[in-house]
């Protein structure tokens, strides 16, 4: 554990300094919320980019580049591409499982699930689910993944045995989706619905449809635990939708930035953090039920997806290519 609080507590140190190599400059502050600190290169990748996840060990970032059909690995300490994995389809959601030191990719292209391993990041198996493999959830506890895919069904996958051992099915294809550990249950955007969905871990089955009236699109959901509220950024109108994880119950909804993908709780701050592909970040600051936005903060247009790591303070910022950017990753530091 010593050794591990010490691996971050370097790389958090790394991230705060200045670099001057490749143009890598530190970035003056921006706001009095987040900094932006480095941009790092993604080499010649084009198209859309997805989710991301971290191996905090080996300060490894792991970057899913949908349109280029390869995952980038970032080591974030040199800040450098360090290696691309090539020939996935249409790369989504990622996960990074400490305990195998396996990455997991899910491909919407081919609905399988991918596994790599070992230094070098060998492929070692796959797991197929037949369509649209998307997002993945790792609930560390059960030593399992949860992953959503098709035309509706969240697949829970054994890390141990790399199998899908049983399926929660939904009534249309799952978006974001958040477990909420002391409650036992999932909490599922489903936007062809119009609704989000709460299913029992226990049982395996969908207990509860929320029906949406603030908006449409709710893509990216989060969880603010302490205070028992789930979170689901919507697209038409842009809002954020504050719900009561007891009955889904309406608490909040203030405006946010357009075509919003990521949104992440910083409880240490009590904050919320919302990338959009309208070009912004915006921040929310939280107070007991009031959730009060404090900053916007521009960035390109069709950088939407984003991952905040509370282990380093940082947010990292996935920006594809563009006439005015190359593709990359933008990292920001919290402050205070």
């Amino acid at each position: 554990m010593i050794r591990r609080l010490n691996i971050i507590s370097h790389l958090a140190c790394v991230l705060a300094m200045s670099v001057a190599a490749d143009g890598l400059m530190a970035q003056p502050a921006e706001t009095g919320a987040l900094q932006l600190e480095a941009k790092i290169s993604l080499g010649d990748v084009r198209g859309r980019i997805d989710h991301m996840a971290i191996d905090l060990a080996r300060q490894h970032l792991f970057v899913a580049e949908l349109e280029n059909n390869t995952v980038g690995i970032v080591d974030l300490a040199s800040r450098k591409v360090i290696q691309t994995i090539q020939g996935m389809k249409e790369p989504q959601g990622v996960a990074f499982v400490p305990s195998v030191g396996a990455l997991y990719v899910a491909n919407a292209g081919d609905g399988t699930v991918r596994i790599f391993k070992g230094p070098e990041y060998a492929a070692v198996g796959q797991i197929d689910l037949g369509d649209d493999a998307d997002n993945v959830r790792l609930d560390s506890g059960s030593n399992q993944l949860i992953v959503g895919y098709g035309s509706g069904g969240l697949a829970v996958i054994d890390i141990a045995s790399s199998r899908k051992i049983s399926e929660v099915p939904l009534s249309v294809h799952p978006e974001g989706f958040q477990l909420d550990a002391p409650g036992k249950q999932i909490f599922v955007n489903l936007p062809k619905a119009r609704a989000i969905a709460v299913v029992d871990r226990q049982s395996g089955k969908q207990t509860a449809t929320w029906p949406m009236s603030i908006g449409t699109g709710n893509f990216p959901m989060a969880l603010n635990q302490d205070a028992g509220h789930v979170l689901a950024a919507f697209r038409t109108p842009a809002k954020l939708g504050v719900f009561s994880s007891k009955d889904g119950a309406l608490i909040a909804s203030p405006d946010i930035c357009g075509d919003a993908d990521d949104v992440f709780v910083d409880a240490k701050r009590h904050r919320v953090y919302v990338s959009c592909g309208q070009g912004f970040l915006d921040v929310l600051d939280v107070q007991g039920n009031a959730y009060r936005h404090v900053a916007r903060i521009a960035t390109v247009s069709g950088a939407r997806t984003s991952l905040f790591v509370p282990e380093l303070d940082r947010l990292m910022l996935a920006v594809r290519a563009s006439s005015e950017e190359p593709a990359a990753v933008w990292v920001y530091r919290t402050i205070p």
